[in-house]
C-alpha cells in the first residue's frame, strides 16, 4: 500500500499473472479492517465467497499488457455478486466467458439480496448491456482481451436494512475515506500491472478516483456512460451512445 503513488514509466514491464491474484489477496486483508454502520446493514465481498469464479477470469483473461483498462464502480447484486467477475451477468459468463465454478455465500447475507452464484435466475441489466456491447463487437473473449480488460474499483456491495444498493460514493465520510485509500491502492497497482494507454472510467465515480489516482502518469483517462437503467441515457441506445465516446477518446474498436 505505501508504494502506490509511484510515478507509472513508459514500457514498464508487468510481473507475472501471478501478480493479479496478490492484488487481490491484499486488497481482501485491507478491507477487512473496516467497518460500516447504519444506513449500512449488510456488505458483501465476491472476493471471499466467489473467488474461484473470479480466480478463473483473471488466469484465463488477464495476462500481458492491455492497451484499455474499463474501470466499473462497485458490483451489482445480480452480476459480480453472483458470478464473482466484473459486471457479470450469469448467462453470458456461463455461455461466452465460459466461467463456471463453486460460490459460496456471503457473511451475514440479506434475505432481500440472496447469492445463489450461477443458478441465479436474475440478469444484471448493467451486465447484460456491456458484455453485450462487447459480444456486438468482438467474435470471441480473446479478440476481445487481446486489448481491453474490465475490472471493479470497489470489490464491496452495501445494502439498507430495506435491501436498498448503496453506493461507494454514498457512503459516510469517515467510513468512506478509508475505503477510497485501499481502493485506489488497488487500483493503482492493477494498472501498473497492466500497463495500459488508456484507463475509461465506467460513470463519473470510477472516472474521478481514476483521474485522481492516476494523475501523475501518462496515462490516458477518460469516462464513457454507465449502462445502467438508473441513467436515463443508458437507456436510449447504450451500446451506440458507448461506441461514440469511445471513438471520441481516441479508441478504435
Amino acid at each position: 500500500m505505501s508504494t502506490w503513488r509511484q510515478i507509472l514509466k513508459p514500457g514498464k514491464k508487468v510481473s507475472s499473472k501471478m501478480e493479479l491474484k496478490k492484488i487481490t489477496d491484499d486488497l481482501v486483508v485491507d478491507l477487512e479492517g473496516l467497518s460500516f454502520g447504519p444506513p449500512v446493514t449488510h456488505v458483501y465481498n465476491p472476493l471471499k465467497y466467489a473467488r474461484k469464479p473470479y480466480d478463473i477470469y483473471l488466469e484465463r483473461y488477464g495476462s500481458g499488457c492491455k492497451k484499455i483498462v474499463l474501470i466499473g464502480m462497485n458490483p451489482g447484486p445480480w452480476g459480480m455478486a453472483q458470478t464473482g467477475v466484473p459486471f457479470g451477468e450469469v448467462n453470458i459468463v456461463t455461455n461466452w466467458l465460459k466461467i463456471q465454478a463453486p460460490v459460496g455465500k456471503p457473511e451475514n447475507p440479506h434475505p432481500k439480496r440472496p447469492v445463489n452464484g450461477f443458478s441465479c435466475k436474475k440478469s444484471e441489466v448493467s451486465g447484460k448491456r456491456l458484455w453485450g456491447w462487447v459480444m456486438s463487437k468482438f467474435k470471441t473473449p480473446e479478440e476481445f482481451f487481446s486489448r481491453f480488460f474490465i475490472a471493479n474499483y470497489c470489490p464491496l456491495l452495501f445494502f439498507e436494512k430495506d435491501g436498498r444498493n448503496k453506493t461507494p460514493n454514498t457512503i459516510k465520510a469517515k467510513e468512506r475515506h478509508p475505503l477510497l485509500d485501499i481502493c485506489d491502492g488497488a487500483l493503482y497497482t492493477t494498472i501498473q500491472y497492466f500497463n495500459p494507454d488508456f484507463v475509461v472510467g465506467i460513470g463519473t465515480f470510477a472516472y474521478d478516483r481514476a483521474a485522481n489516482v492516476l494523475q501523475k502518469t501518462d496515462i490516458m483517462v477518460g469516462k464513457i456512460s454507465h449502462p445502467s437503467p438508473a441513467n436515463p441515457k443508458a437507456n436510449r441506445g447504450w451500446a451506440e451512445l458507448v461506441t461514440r465516446e469511445l471513438s471520441g477518446l481516441g479508441i478504435k474498436l
